[in-house]
């Protein structure tokens, strides 16, 4: 009885996060589109311009892709945290196949990127970026179809983007980490250990780890490392478990769902379309089609739009035809044809490295434009695979 109370309240955690997802990618689209409008209007000079004003020590621009963003990779780091030790992702066997696919949907659009940018060093520097699916967009794509596509198939995603999320983040603290400070590192080694003990004693109340981990964001600023990978190492350390004693009540006692809970709704309307609204508007003045031919721009977009496919849709195929695991309950192959073309919608993540590969505003309008690109193909191709696949669900 208890394992089917905790079943089912993992189903319905899992449902409310898809549900939330969903609405957060239509508000996202959105959200692009007037960034998109609004560098191109009469409003460009001053959108740009609010972006580069500095605040302090950092610039507008800074702040939100520095600050802002790591509590969206905190947000990251406790799903992925959750779905493992208590989730989808909480066994061996569920781990297979959204994992295999996650990885060669990470394999495939690098080596793609770097075949087209292969006789340019500089430029390959940003093979991560067509690497990450933007789980908020793929699933606004999907929920614009109802019941034509089976949870099963939503899970999928939504576990496989999350295990991609995990990749992202080691690929950016691994390849995208500046000249390191070893005072600050050590320090925020430190701090690291005493949130470490924290979590270890089950320390219930959430105001020690958010205000150490503050400022473990700080020294992993001015350590070198990126800022965001902060938010996944403070994640790490908030338990899952409330301290032994404390009421349950269906897992609300628990630091890391109160957490989770709390900052649900802030970055999936907020913060994340405040990133967007920052980092999606690029001017098409001046842009001929040269640029939209470049290697750089097309390495991008077919790294989305074919990488993908071939690394998720490929690595399914070879698993579910050796037997070693199933479809999806209820899927057809062209429901995950369709899906994996939806993994091409590459969007925060991948203008995110886009942004840390690339200093020079020119490159990052070409990252920007591939992005652009590849994400609607992807998006358009896999709507309307999985629109005319003949059987419904429901």
């Amino acid at each position: 009885m208890d394992q089917a109370r905790s079943a089912g309240r993992i189903n319905s955690v899992f449902r409310r996060f898809l549900a939330s997802e969903s609405s957060s990618g239509l508000v996202l689209m959105a959200v692009t589109i007037i960034a998109i409008i609004t560098a191109n209007s009469g409003w460009s000079a001053a959108y740009f311009s609010a972006l580069q004003a500095y605040i302090g020590p950092l610039s507008l621009l800074h702040w939100i892709n520095d600050a802002l963003m790591a509590v969206f990779f905190l947000l990251v780091g406790l799903e992925i945290k959750r779905e493992m030790l208590d989730g989808q992702l909480s066994s061996w066997g569920r781990r297979i196949l959204p994992g295999a696919a996650a990885a060669g949907g990470m394999a495939a659009p690098a080596l793609i990127y770097a075949a087209f940018n292969m006789g340019d060093p500089a430029a390959l520097r940003g093979w991560a970026i067509p690497a990450a699916t933007d789980i908020a967009f793929a699933l606004g794509v999907l929920s614009l179809l109802g019941k034509r596509v089976p949870v099963s198939l939503k899970i999928f995603l939504a576990a496989l983007a999350i295990i991609d999320d995990l990749g992202a983040v080691v690929i950016i603290a691994l390849f995208y980490t500046g000249n390191l400070s070893l005072p600050d590192l050590a320090g925020a080694a430190a701090v690291l250990a005493v949130l470490a003990l924290l979590g270890r004693w089950r320390v219930n109340g959430l105001w020690p780890y958010l205000l150490l981990g503050a400022l473990l964001w700080l020294l992993v600023l001015r350590s070198g490392v990126h800022a965001t990978v902060a938010g996944v190492l403070l994640a790490l350390t908030i338990p899952l478990r409330a301290t032994p004693g404390a009421p349950e009540d269906d897992g609300a006692a628990s630091p890391l769902h109160r957490l989770e809970h709390a900052l649900h709704l802030p970055v999936a309307f907020l913060i994340v379309p405040i990133f967007g609204f920052a980092n999606a508007g690029v001017s098409f003045a001046g842009v001929g089609l040269e640029v939209l031919t470049e290697p750089l721009t097309l390495g991008v977009a077919g790294g989305l739009l074919l990488g993908k496919v071939i690394g998720v849709f490929g690595v399914t195929f070879a698993l579910v035809k050796t037997r070693l695991v199933d479809l999806p309950a209820e899927a057809i192959w062209a429901q995950m044809f369709g899906v994996a073309l939806l993994c091409g919608i590459g969007f925060t993540m991948s203008l995110f490295i886009g942004l840390l590969a690339f200093d020079d505003v020119a490159l990052q309008d070409r990252v920007k434009f591939g992005i652009l690109i590849g994400s609607v193909l992807a998006g358009l191709a896999g709507f309307t695979v999985l629109r005319l696949a003949r059987r419904q669900v429901g």
